[in-house]
This record gives C-alpha cells, structure tokens and sequence, in this order.
C-alpha cells in the first residue's frame, strides 16, 4: 500500500505535464515541475498527510486480530480435600472467537478508512500543487511586468537623450537622430533622415534676430513642447523634464515590483518548506499554458477521480462493511479453552481412588455469549445503514459543487483568454503606433505629450497582458486541481 501511495503522487506530478511550456523540462532548476517536487518532498503538510495514512495503514491487522485469549490461576493456600486426591490449584485458558466473518468485515472497513486517508493525502498534494502553481505564477507576472518596466525606462532614456539633442543642438549641427525602439519585436520606425530640419532653427542667444524661414524652422522644432510654446529654450527644456517625470515614475514602479516579487518568494518558498530568503529561478518569461479539455471530458474526469469523491466512496464502502460487521456482532461469539487441574494425593483413604489418587486433570472447556439484548445492535446496524446513505446525498452534493467550481473557472478561463488576446492586438498596436509618433516628434509633427500618451498605453497593454495570461494560468491549474488528472 506504501509503495502504492508513492506510485500514485509520482504518477500526479507525471500528469501535470500537459502544461507544454510550464513543464517542458523536468530537470530544470527554473521549471515549475521541479518546484512542485521539491514542495512534495519537503511540504510539512504533506509529510504529515501521508504519515496519517501510514497510520490508518497499520489499524488493517489491528481489525482483523483475535481477543487476547484469557488466563486464569487459583491456587489453594490450604489443599482442598476432593475424590482422588487434594485440589492445590487450577490454571485455565479461554479464547473467544467472533461469528464466521466478523474479522474480515473488520478488515474490510479498516482498508477503507485506510483508503480515505490515501485519498485525503492525495487531496493534501492537489492542493500543494495548485497553491505552488499559483504563487508560480503570481511571481512571473510581477517579473514580467518589471521586465516591461525596464523596457519602457530604456525607451525614456532614449526618448530623454533625443529631446535633450533637439534641445542643445543649433541647426546647423544637427544630425538626424535614431528613433527608439520598443522591443525587438516592435515595427521599427523609418530613418529620421528630416531629423536635422526639425531641429534646426532653435536659438540660445536671446539677442539674435530670426528671418522668416529660421522662424519656420523654429516653429516647426517646437512643436513637442507643453502647453505650445513656439520654440525658444524654454519648451526643449519642459520636454526634458516631463520625460524625466515619466522616468521616475517608472523607477518608483520598478521598486515596487521588486518589493512584492521579493515577498511573494518569501511565500513560495514558504510552500517548500525553505528559507525566506532563498533564490527562486522565475525562467525567462512567463509562458502560457496549454489547456484542450471538453467540458463532457472534464466532468467524466472529474467524477471518476476526483479525490473528494473518491474519499466520499471510500467512505460509503467502510459503512457498508461495518454495517455487516454489526450485524454479525449481534451473533453469538464462541470460546474454546481447557482447564488444568493440580491435584495432589491424600491419606484419606475414604477419597483415594485407587489409580486416581493425586492425578492431574485436563478438563477441555466452551463457553457462547448470549447477545440477548437486541435494541443495541439493531441500533448500530441501521446506524451504519444511515452513514452510508449520508455518504451517497455527500456523494452528490459534492460532485455538484465541483461541476460549479468548474464552470466557473472555465468561464473565468475563456474570460482570460479572449483578454489576452485583446491586450496582445493592442500591444501590436501600440507598438506601431509609438514608431511612428516617435519619427512624427523627431520630424516636429508631433508633440512630447502624443508621445508620452502612447508610451503609457503601450506600458499599460504589456502589463495588462502579463497580468491576463497569470490569470488564464491560474485558472487552467485551478481546473485541472479538480480533474486530479493522473495520466
């Protein structure tokens, strides 16, 4: 049964695999599989399930054993005068014996409760599994999210350093300036080749006089200033310090970030049963996890293996089995024993017998219980009767509690996956879109604020994304801790 047990939870973890990118190795120190065996293996509350269902183990050949047999010693401290001889004492021994399958029905219920103790372990791993899975993901996305923040600080640097150029530089040495790129999988920007005319023209002596077209070149630099101001040092300077705001908003985002992964670690490793402190290896990003189950397939799943159900089953059959247990109780219970007699020999010769005078006799004995009194096991058998009934209405109700939570995970997980691929159309997007309104700044079409606008709402779209497929991982593995899928 032992062995059974650990085969089982091998089998668990095995079964999890069909999260194609979450558990695509098993060996990796950064790969979830190999969290959830460490929790298995480490997991105080699992240890402790399975120690309980050990020790139901062991009350198996306590159900099926005999009675202590009974011992009896007499002795006489003054001899006893009897027909052939002097009783100086008697030793007797007495085993009472149950009616014909009373032990086996015994052993049969105690293998059952054994068996909801299996199942209850099983349930203690299940829900490891989700709470690691879950706390898994939970780190991912804020590592995801902080990875999108830095993405987007690198764009601001870039984005600070453009405005600082258009800002310092006279017209006549300026340069065309490389547009900033959002990741490596963003619409690159055209070449700022105008860049030089959308930058010419700014003064920085206050006494210098401007001729029509240098006030055309100017007004043409200064269309990315707050508030529209027509050139001049002033707005290249608002342009700089409003990105410069973005930046440390950013960076205090960042922290932030760093202050929550660095707590939920604490709790993953909390599940481990490891140091607070110790290093989670999160991977490279967060990936999403592969779910292709129909609802007639899941709910099949789910009411053949769901450990609730079967510890409700299991249960059900231990009543059944004390029911006949108390029904063959109510029988006559039979003991067989023997008596030995210490007899010694006596000078009376009126209570001599010749060739019996001081012999020791063995008298076999047999006693039967009477269970007279028939209101008390009548009781216990429509007791047990009563349980398993309340176990079958368990049964039920808790499998249609189960088929609830699954309709509801399942509407949260196409919930989740239609947000998704919302926030990945409109990263796409956003992607293009701050391309573009980067060259339109550079080319002086644009001003900072348009820019700034679609940078947020593509930091906005990248977090929401992250956020949105933590969410549809979740409620994949929160699906699958009902299936209790062991393949």
């Amino acid at each position: 049964m032992k062995t059974n047990n650990r085969y089982i939870v091998t089998i668990l973890v095995v079964g999890l695999g069909f999260f194609s990118n979450a558990f695509a190795q098993e060996h990796r120190k950064d790969s979830l599989s190999h969290y959830i065996q460490v929790a298995i293996e480490n997991n105080p509350g699992v240890k402790s399930q399975s120690l309980v269902h050990e020790a139901f183990l062991e009350k198996i050949p306590q159900a099926g054993a005999f009675q202590d047999p009974e011992l009896s010693l007499e002795a006489y401290t003054m001899p006893m005068e009897i027909v052939g001889g002097r009783s100086i004492g008697n030793v007797s021994l007495m085993q009472m014996f149950p009616w014909f399958g009373t032990r086996k029905a015994a052993r049969t219920e105690a293998t059952h409760m054994a068996n909801m103790q299996d199942q209850q372990y099983r349930e203690a791993v299940n829900n490891l599994i989700l709470q690691v899975s879950t706390q898994w993901y939970t780190m991912q996305k804020l590592n995801e999210q902080l990875h999108n923040n830095e993405e987007n600080k690198k764009i601001l640097d870039q984005l600070e350093q453009l405005a600082l150029r258009k800002f310092s530089s006279p017209s006549s040495t300026a340069r065309p300036t490389p547009v900033p790129t959002v990741s490596s999988n963003a619409p690159s920007a055209p070449s700022a080749s105008t860049a030089s005319s959308g930058m010419g023209g700014m003064s920085m002596g206050s006494g210098s006089t401007t001729t029509p077209a240098a006030s055309s070149s100017m007004s043409t630099s200064s269309g990315g200033s707050m508030g529209g101001m027509a050139g001049g040092s002033q707005s290249g300077m608002s342009e700089v310090l409003r990105i410069q705001l973005e930046i440390a908003e950013i960076e205090n985002n960042m922290a932030s970030l760093h202050s929550q992964i660095k707590a939920e670690k604490a709790k993953f490793n909390a599940l481990l049963n490891r140091e607070a402190n110790q290093e989670v290896m999160l991977g490279n990003e967060i990936q999403k996890a592969d779910f292709k189950y129909s609802e007639e397939e899941a709910l099949r799943i789910i009411e053949n293996n769901n450990p609730m159900l079967k510890m409700i089953s299991e249960q059900g059959l231990a009543f059944k089995a004390k029911a006949e247990m108390d029904k063959k109780m109510s029988y006559p219970m039979i003991g067989i024993g023997a008596q030995y007699m210490l007899v010694g020999k006596t000078n009376n010769t009126m209570l001599a017998m010749e060739g019996m005078n001081g012999k020791d006799m063995i008298m076999p004995m047999v006693s039967v219980s009477l269970p007279l009194f028939r209101k008390k096991y009548n009781a216990q058998q429509k007791e047990s009767e009563l349980w398993r009934r309340s176990s079958e209405e368990n049964f039920k109700n808790t499998f249609n509690t189960l088929k609830s939570e699954y309709y509801g995970f399942k509407s949260q997980l196409d919930d989740a996956e239609r947000v998704l691929k919302l926030y990945e159309k409109q990263t796409t997007l956003a992607q293009t879109t701050y391309s573009l309104i980067v060259k339109e700044f550079i080319t002086g079409k644009s001003d900072l604020s348009n820019v700034i606008q679609v940078q947020r709402q593509l930091l906005d779209y990248q977090l929401r994304k992250a956020e949105a497929l933590a969410n549809y991982n979740t409620m994949a593995v929160s699906i699958v801790n009902l299936l209790a899928y062991n393949r």
